[in-house]
């Protein structure tokens, strides 16, 4: 729900590379009226809070930015969660699951002990169990938490395909479903170039399949091969977040790649992963099910299945600690 139809008001947890590329694509686009960065580096929010008011100025927006508790999430219309430890050269994102968990436990407690009554947007790894840790502790409606999910594989996925097909990203109409992570896919078979079947137009253009295989293998390692050369990923992801945030504000009706909880759309349930759904004012208005093809089920249940043993082996332990 959300909670001043005046005043637009994000809280962000976690002022590390992630949240500050977010924030700063906020500072560009404008949408919000309040921004309140917390971190348990204070001084550290502080410098950013100075650094980004010092370009308002020169900015569209008349934001106003502040470093807050977390009992500035009472009034909150949306807070976004991207603190915890950040994915490492060679690690797995599922290799983070056990620290962050009990990092996103205690700030998903502090958050609710507020009086927080509307909408989470999670970013930290690995983000579909982080998702479902800030649903069971927060005990919000499924619908009001949602992850940042496979929303930046999408993007990857999108450009790559544009610039393999010499055609403009908003005409490549492609998801990645699943994990936001090494057990994710793309189902083909509900992927559209323009209103033409990616089926149809492989044929008609004479392209290898093969070329396609590469460019999901190369959306897959996307983040390995950005971290090997930089460390970390950050812009990509700070825009998908100011897209999702807009969404709910905005109240858009957008269909966006989100981790969703899931109730049977995709012959699963009990879970946060990746798929296609309605974002508005009210968080995930509708998962959207996709016909899948038996291969496409079969590597969506297995990806569901990775999470699950997560879920079992490890999550609920902490969750219930």
């Amino acid at each position: 729900m959300m909670q001043n139809q005046d005043v637009k008001k994000v809280v962000l947890i976690g002022t590390g590379l992630v949240g500050m590329s977010m924030a700063y694509s906020l500072l560009n686009t404008g949408g919000i009226d309040e921004l309140v960065l917390i971190d348990l580096d204070e001084e550290k929010a502080k410098g950013e809070a100075m650094d980004m008011n010092h370009g308002l100025p020169y900015s569209k927006t008349s934001m106003k930015i502040k470093v807050g508790t977390y009992q500035d999430c009472q009034d909150g219309d949306i807070v976004v969660i991207t603190a915890g430890a950040a994915q490492k050269p060679g690690q797995t994102r599922l290799e983070l699951t056990e620290i962050n968990a009990k990092i996103v436990k205690s700030i998903t407690s502090q958050v609710m002990a507020s009086g927080f009554d509307g909408i989470f947007i999670v970013a930290s790894n690995p983000v579909d169990l982080m998702t479902y840790v800030v649903k069971k502790v927060s005990n919000l409606p499924a619908n009001r938490v949602i992850g940042s999910g496979t929303i930046l594989d999408t993007a990857r996925l999108r450009y790559l395909l544009s610039d393999f097909l010499n055609v403009a990203p908003g005409n490549v109409h492609a998801y990645i479903l699943g994990e936001h992570g090494d057990s994710s896919f793309v189902p083909w078979m509900n992927t559209y170039i323009g209103c033409k079947s990616m089926m149809e137009y492989i044929i008609e253009m004479n392209i290898d399949m093969n070329n396609l295989h590469k460019i999901y293998v190369d959306v897959r390692q996307a983040a390995y091969e950005i971290i090997k050369r930089k460390n970390a990923t950050y812009y990509g992801i700070g825009l998908a977040l100011n897209r999702l945030i807009r969404a709910v504000i905005d109240d858009e009706n957008a269909i966006l790649t989100v981790s969703a909880y899931q109730n049977g759309e995709y012959k699963q349930k009990g879970l946060y992963i990746g798929v296609p759904a309605i974002i508005n004012r009210q968080g995930i208005a509708k998962v959207i099910p996709l016909q899948l093809n038996n291969v496409d089920q079969r590597k969506f249940d297995q990806s569901c299945q990775t999470l699950k043993e997560m879920i079992i082996n490890q999550i609920n332990n902490i969750i219930n600690e």
